[in-house]
């Protein structure tokens, strides 16, 4: 969850850190902190509670003589928000910053009698008082015990006192890729921090000790043996994750999503089908599954259950899609015959990383969709499904979301027709329309002014509803952790013909209620559904496909996308439910992109 930095070279490294702070800020921002080797005084610390700005107010008078540093924004998991709390963290000779979690540091801190040594309430300072009690000079020794005595995941970046210029690095679980250039060596928890110096990185390998110098990276395994990292190469630049001159980065990736959409589905059509030879997807792997689980969370599990949808109705296949925290601890029903899909933006969320390999263990062969290159789902995975979204830095997912949407449709396409459920011509006729969806979004984000006045309304109520049924039920769910979670509203969503089973008891005056009605075989279903929820006195706003058109009696507001199938208006639906939840945030005055409590990749449990 939390972000970190560490640069050696011969440029001041003051700035790099701060400004890679910055672009690491959405990992983390309840505190921020570096730790720079002044040439004249040694060791420097500074941190502070809150974002990232106030560190660099308080880092004014770090000289900028100094080369070597490792810096940290921090989403507090052991201890308050505190700057006592925050990283760096320093034990006499050792500085150290971490993500991850040490499930172990309080049988640690009495076995090697650390408590006397330790001014905060983290698990990171026990590491670095461990390190220091080990320390004997020599850096891979001490950093070899300590690993060994650790439980749990964990990024570290140390700086030893009498180590000039070096800065030390182990993993495991928690990401972190590292790069060297002309002007040094750079290492991070996430590309954006890294893209300005290098689009040449390589991940660092599980349980290899790092160390970089203004001169190179070296990287060896637990046993000394020299190892030659693998190098990735990043397919876009820098301006990918700046705002480009919208007020937010959540508002830009969602205009970003027809050019996202398009990147990740027209190079897998040949010929007007669906084709994964360039992705390494073996049709036998399609051809042979019985059953599938779809295993993700938050947004990406409801991109699953969208999928879900398409698969169950269009070939017929049982799906189930598991909560990834819930999968990893129950006895899943799953064999050699099941596909198990994950689900990840990131690639390193650590709940869905944990069902891939129980998955695997149960002889599942696993099928990832994620949009990091290289990351540990990407990895671990048998097969890959590379999403090309680009870097998403705002929090609440959005072109993420409907690219890995995209993705299942292509992987149903490919299953029907590889098992003959569906005939080419049939396929053909999809794939047409799913290249289509960028000039849906496109339409529906014209409606972008309509939206906003729903959201002036939505701003001041404490609670907000979301009905539908079928798919525009499971879109109602997506929509209603987009608004909780950026906005503050109570949010949920019912399937609404389960209204008069009790939760029509929740409708009070005024309350607003957001119908979903794209579905044309269910669409008097959902109407009347709605007039039971205006009877007693709901805001409704309802949202429908084409020219239909309802009377005050039935709505308040009505938004209206394109007229398509419905299960190509997911995609114009996520776009309204999208702006609807920024909006409201925006007009509420939070800061849409950093919601409290929450961090972009959740790499801890």
């Amino acid at each position: 969850m939390c972000g970190i930095i560490g640069y050696t070279g011969d440029n001041p490294v003051k700035d790099i850190l701060i400004n890679g702070l910055k672009q690491l800020e959405y990992r983390g921002y309840d505190s921020a902190g570096i730790a720079v080797y002044d040439p004249k005084t040694g060791i420097v610390i500074k941190k502070r509670t809150g974002r990232v700005a106030e560190l660099e107010e308080a880092a004014k008078d770090v000289a900028q003589d100094a080369t070597c540093g490792i810096g940290h924004t921090r989403w507090a998991t052991h201890g308050g928000v505190t700057e006592e709390n925050a990283h760096p963290h320093r034990c006499g000779s050792v500085t150290l910053i971490h993500n991850g979690i040490i499930e172990n540091y309080k049988e640690l801190t009495v076995e090697y009698g650390l408590k006397e040594s330790l001014k905060s309430e983290t698990d990171t300072e026990v590491v670095a008082a461990l390190l220091d009690k080990l320390y004997d000079g020599d850096p891979y020794k001490a950093i070899k015990q300590a690993v060994n005595l650790l439980a749990g995941s964990f990024a570290l970046c140390i700086i030893f006192d009498d180590q000039p210029g070096k800065i030390f690095a182990v993993r495991n679980v928690s990401p972190m890729i590292a790069a060297d250039f002309e002007g040094g060596s750079i290492i991070a928890s996430d590309l954006t921090a890294v893209i300005s110096f290098s689009k040449k990185y390589f991940v660092v390998p599980e349980y290899h000790i790092i160390t970089l110098t203004p001169d190179g990276i070296g990287v060896q395994d637990l046993k000394g043996r020299k190892v030659e990292p693998e190098y990735l190469e990043v397919n876009w630049d820098i301006t990918s994750a700046q705002k480009g001159g919208y007020p937010h980065f959540m508002l830009k990736e969602i205009y970003e999503q027809p050019e996202a959409l398009e990147r990740t589905i027209t190079p897998r059509i040949q010929n007007g089908l669906p084709d994964f030879t360039e992705d390494g997807i073996d049709d036998s792997v399609l051809k042979n599954l019985k059953n599938i689980n779809i295993v993700a969370c938050g947004t990406a599990m409801y991109a699953g259950m969208v999928g879900k949808s398409l698969i169950e109705t269009r070939l017929r296949i049982p799906v189930t899609v598991e909560i990834a925290s819930e999968f990893r601890y129950k006895d899943p029903i799953i064999d050699s015959d099941t596909l198990t899909i994950v689900v990840s933006q990131s690639g390193e969320t650590i709940d869905t990383l944990e069902a891939l390999r129980l998955a695997k263990h149960k002889d599942s062969k696993v099928l990832s969709i994620v949009n990091v290159k290289g990351s540990t789902i990407a990895r671990e995975s048998d097969y890959v499904l590379y999403t090309h979204a680009g870097p998403e830095i705002a929090v609440a997912s959005t072109k993420a979301y409907t690219v890995q949407i995209s993705a299942m449709y292509l992987l149903a396409a490919r299953i029907g027709l590889v098992k003959g459920i569906l005939s080419e011509s049939v396929v053909k006729k999809f794939m047409t329309r799913l290249l289509s969806v960028g000039d849906i979004i496109k339409e529906t984000l014209q409606e972008a002014d309509r939206i906003k006045e729903v959201a002036n309304h939505i701003k001041n109520a404490p609670d907000a509803f979301y009905i539908g049924r079928g798919i525009d039920y499971t879109m109602s769910l997506e929509a209603s952790l987009k608004l909780k979670e950026i906005s503050y509203i109570h949010a949920e969503a019912y399937a609404a013909g389960e209204l008069k089973h009790g939760t029509i008891a929740l409708i009070s005056e005024n309350v607003p209620v957001i119908a979903i009605a794209s579905e044309e075989h269910v669409y008097s279903k959902i109407i009347s559904n709605v007039r039971e929820v205006k009877s007693r006195g709901a805001y409704v706003i309802l949202v429908t496909s084409g020219d239909k058109s309802e009377s005050t009696e039935v709505c308040d507001r009505q938004i209206r996308i394109p007229k398509v199938d419905s299960i190509f208006s997911v995609f114009a639906i996520a776009v309204v439910i999208q702006l609807i939840a920024y909006y409201t945030s925006d007009a509420k005055g939070l800061d849409v992109d950093k919601p409290r409590n929450l961090a972009k990749s959740v790499t801890v449990e």
